[in-house]
């Protein structure tokens, strides 16, 4: 580690924040503390920040109100910071987008390999150049997705057979890496159509890409599963023939 990842802290109570931050200061981190919305507000201006640990439980503006606008105006990794009967604030919190989340009281050892696993993953799918200077094709894994020829293409150069609504499904998750995305919005992103509780097509896409994409697709590290909330699709995952990484 060399320094270079911003760490915000956001939290009203001195000790957590003092705590959380000289620890993580002490593994390499740039660490900005902050008691309020508005003081995080003046942190990630000044600097942008890669991680913000988010206290939900906040006086004045709350977490999730911060947690949008986070989400809505940086490209800040979440990582919320909840009390144990905050269950329903954490679903609504991953719903905006947070990446993932710890609870109070916090094991400081958890909450650094925490911090390493967000940031390992918060590195977005990168466009990369063709001949002609053409940008619209995405690499993530081991694949390479071609958004303007409507193709996938494996580590080989071969075709991937796709769908129509597989592509658009696949697309959708390129578009929103590293973010967790509901069937509701996936629906809306993928199909422009809102989700019905009964509606398990994109359960049955998403399987069928995992055949296609992973490694294993019993345990996938491309498109992995948020219980209760959704699916995250994470570029650096490892597909077939690739070396595998933490989960």
């Amino acid at each position: 580690m060399n320094g270079r990842e911003h760490i915000v802290i956001v939290d009203d109570e001195a000790d957590v924040r003092e705590t959380f931050g000289e620890y993580l200061s002490l593994r390499g981190y740039d660490v900005s503390l902050a008691d309020s919305g508005a003081a995080l507000r003046a942190c990630v201006k000044e600097k942008p920040a890669d991680l913000v640990l988010l206290d939900l439980n906040l006086p004045g503006e709350d977490g999730l109100t911060l947690a949008r606008y986070l989400r809505e105006e940086t490209d800040a990794a979440i990582i919320m910071v909840t009390a144990a009967d905050e269950a329903v604030d954490r679903v609504i919190g991953l719903e905006l987008g947070a990446d993932d989340y710890v609870g109070k009281p916090c094991d400081l050892r958890e909450l650094a390999a925490r911090v390493k696993s967000v940031l390992r993953r918060a590195a977005k799918a990168e466009p990369v150049k063709v001949a002609g200077g053409d940008t619209r094709k995405v690499a993530f894994g081991s694949f390479v997705l071609d958004l303007d020829g409507h193709e996938l293409f494996a580590a080989d150069g071969t075709t991937v057979d796709l769908t129509t609504m597989e592509f658009d499904l696949l697309a959708a998750f390129v578009a929103h890496p590293n973010r967790v995305l509901t069937r509701d919005q996936l629906l809306d992103l993928a199909h422009h159509r809102r989700w019905d509780p009964f509606d398990r097509s994109i359960d049955i896409r998403i399987a069928r890409l995992r055949r296609k994409i992973e490694r294993d697709p019993q345990k996938p590290e491309i498109i992995r599963t948020v219980r209760g909330v959704g699916y995250i699709f994470v570029p650096g995952g490892q597909g077939p023939g690739g070396q595998g990484q933490d989960r």
